[in-house]
């Protein structure tokens, strides 16, 4: 039972629900220009994507690096702002940042109300469950008690996937971690590099063991973000994307992060190109 983000249209009006209603003005890039900074957030502990690193006490990840770009490129001061996953949209949405490299999932809501850059990140949704579950396929967490983070894009998609399943939504995939190892709930929903992170660390500890599904849920297609009509603002990061890709810093950053030299060992299989579903 896979199913691709084109099918679930309707579950990014659950993610803006939990948004403010009021849109405030978001910078151009000539008023980024004038003022000499770029304010771009990240997510402040979703490693690899954007966390604070405790040998430097700084932050790094895929995203920041997105956002050292990006800045570079306009050639202006990079502000970065750490943000939690289940405030990062209203922070852009209220104008407090300039950009959003998020670890943002494409979803027509979401499409709706924000621009999105070309796709510098693809990911699976998947499920984890406890090793010595009798869950082997996604249809069999129907009924069960599955957990995501707030605000997250796993969150929607285990609304409209699994509708006879009680879902619990947390402060992020860490404690929907240890409500699994507790045994309070039968799954975690989320990116696969999170979910991927926990097996390995409890196949690294004492912890009892976890194991992903072989079968993702659903595709993430992953982009930068703005607000609506920042039309200028949006070439400049499509053009930073595209930079990266062509000189291979693309590569080198996603085997940094996510690859060969990362705990993940996954290899690159996406397409810098715009996001069309």
């Amino acid at each position: 039972m896979r199913w691709n983000l084109r099918t679930i249209s309707i579950v990014g009006g659950l993610l803006a629900a939990g948004c403010v209603a009021t849109v405030s003005h978001g910078a151009t890039l000539e008023e980024i220009k004038q003022k000499g900074e770029l304010v771009c957030a990240t997510q402040d502990a979703a490693p690899p994507y954007g966390f604070r690193d405790t040998q430097t006490n700084r932050y790094a990840g895929y995203d920041v690096e997105m956002c050292k770009a990006i800045a570079e490129h306009i050639g202006v001061k990079l502000v970065h702002k750490p943000v939690s996953t289940e405030a990062r949209i209203g922070e852009l949405k209220m104008g407090r940042v300039d950009v959003l490299a998020g670890a943002v999932t494409w979803l027509p809501e979401r499409a709706e109300q924000f621009d999105f850059s070309h796709q510098y990140l693809q990911a699976a949704v998947r499920i984890l469950v406890r090793a010595n579950s009798d869950i082997k396929t996604p249809a069999d967490m129907d009924g069960r008690k599955i957990c995501a983070a707030k605000g997250s894009s796993g969150a929607a998609i285990a609304t409209r996937t699994f509708k006879n399943s009680q879902l619990i939504t947390l402060q992020g995939l860490g404690p929907c971690y240890l409500a699994l190892q507790s045994e309070k709930v039968d799954g975690v929903i989320g990116g696969e590099l999170t979910t991927k992170r926990f097996e390995i660390d409890s196949r690294e500890s004492d912890k009892d063991p976890v194991r992903l599904l072989d079968e993702p849920v659903a595709q993430e297609h992953i982009g930068i973000i703005v607000q609506k009509g920042n039309s200028d603002l949006l070439a400049a990061i499509n053009e930073t994307v595209v930079e990266l890709d062509k000189s291979g810093q693309l590569d080198e950053l996603y085997d940094q992060w996510f690859g060969s030299k990362s705990i993940y060992n996954f290899v690159r299989n996406f397409a810098v190109e715009p996001i069309e579903q």
